[in-house]
């Protein structure tokens, strides 16, 4: 075991030179400045402003038409002229029947309704909220460390919100194989989220060709999989990326509107899972309740003492922990 574990954070020490031709901060810099050319290509494809007409289909207000800008405009900006309980309590719209972020832009006349926690089918909205803390647990996993040890996101598996924990697979570099987390470096890692979190960043969406993607992600092998993947998966070859704040990954999405819809937030634990992979990948874990649906300290006691076990994927289904009367 690699000794003063708590040191291996990044805080405050002058690191050595990373292996990877770029520092991890100089990595983060290129993806992000790639987004926003991508982002601002994407909009001068559109020199004009086109008007689509989007017609408002929910329980509240049902039938309101709304002019709004073609490629610019997003539900978001729809909900503005609903009602301020709709800004704050919509997760995702339904576009045409698409789930659909709330930030990303609208590209016809379409129909639309809002989903929120509180629906009677909340799955869409909860995968979208899991997968988000995932995002947000990545992003401070990628920083954590000090610049002499390599971090390499591997992916966020889709896990059901029953399942107990939001995850996220990570190699860390070889000479933390023997490392073990303690209760210190898990408090350390959420302070660093819920920093995140008080920052109220929006989540952005931007489908980008297979090449854009690449050169984004040459740096991670695990990415460059992925991309490969999800390009074939279409036609077009397009790949969906997401940002908050500097920090651009690929993943399933949609996502939250913004990462300020986290209230109750920690990460929890970390396990070696056992893969035919030579790396040590570990499955870090947490879990999160929304500023909509905020438990009792007791019941939060136990959601956090449930987190921390393994949640394993088996031929594609999640072994879910039995723990009677805690479903998040």
């Amino acid at each position: 075991m690699i000794a003063h574990s708590v040191s291996l954070l990044s805080p405050g020490y002058i690191s050595t030179p990373a292996f990877s031709r770029l520092m991890p901060d100089e990595v983060v810099r290129m993806r992000n400045e790639l987004f926003t050319k991508e982002k601002e290509r994407q909009l001068s494809l559109h020199p004009r402003i086109e008007k689509i007409e989007v017609k408002y289909t929910g329980k509240l207000h049902p039938g309101s038409v709304f002019v709004m800008n073609k490629a610019l405009s997003t539900p978001y900006n729809c909900a503005m002229h609903l009602s301020e309980w709709h800004c704050k309590n919509s997760v995702l719209a339904s576009v045409d029947g698409e789930i659909w972020d709330m930030y990303r832009p609208l590209t016809k006349s379409c129909e639309i309704q809002f989903l929120t926690f509180k629906d009677k089918d909340p799955e869409a909205v909860n995968k979208a909220y899991w997968r988000s803390c995932a995002m947000i647990m990545a992003c401070v996993l990628k920083r954590a460390f000090k610049d002499e040890y390599s971090v390499n996101l591997v992916k966020a598996p889709e896990v059901p919100v029953i399942s107990g924990a939001f995850c996220y697979d990570v190699v860390l570099d070889n000479k933390l194989n023997d490392w073990k987390p303690t209760n210190d470096n898990f408090c350390s890692l959420t302070r660093d989220a819920k920093k995140l979190i008080h920052q109220d960043l929006p989540f952005e969406t931007l489908h980008v060709e297979a090449k854009v993607a690449r050169e984004m992600f040459q740096h991670n092998k695990y990415k460059m999989e992925m991309i490969e993947r999800k390009s074939s998966q279409n036609m077009e070859g397009i790949v969906p990326l997401h940002r908050f704040g500097d920090f651009v990954d690929v993943s399933e999405g949609p996502h939250i509107p913004r990462t300020s819809f986290c209230f109750q937030y920690e990460i929890t634990a970390a396990h070696n899972l056992q893969t035919d992979q030579s790396e040590l990948i570990r499955r870090f874990q947490g879990v999160s309740l929304p500023v909509h649906l905020k438990a009792h300290h007791t019941v939060w006691h136990k959601l956090l003492e449930r987190s921390k076990r393994l949640v394993s994927l088996t031929s594609g289904k999640v072994q879910v922990p039995k723990y009677k009367g805690i479903l998040c």
